[in-house]
């Protein structure tokens, strides 16, 4: 599994838990909203820079954005 589909799947995962819309994280993180919507979609890759800033919005770490779920 690549780690762009991991990201991906985190970060909706995450969002979606804190009934966040797209455009409110993107709003949250300093992002636009089509940025949030490609790297869900997996059609961007993305800075470390922005995933701190997404990690930071969604409260929390980072690292959890990028660790597969193994259920």
């Amino acid at each position: 599994m690549s780690l762009i589909h991991v990201f991906a799947i985190n970060l909706k995962k995450y969002r979606t838990q804190q009934n966040l819309s797209q455009e409110k994280l993107a709003e949250l993180s300093g992002l636009h909203r089509t940025y949030i919507s490609a790297i869900e979609r997996e059609q961007r890759n993305i800075s470390i820079e922005n995933l701190e800033n997404i990690a930071s919005a969604l409260n929390i770490d980072a690292y959890q954005l990028l660790v597969p779920d193994n259920k």
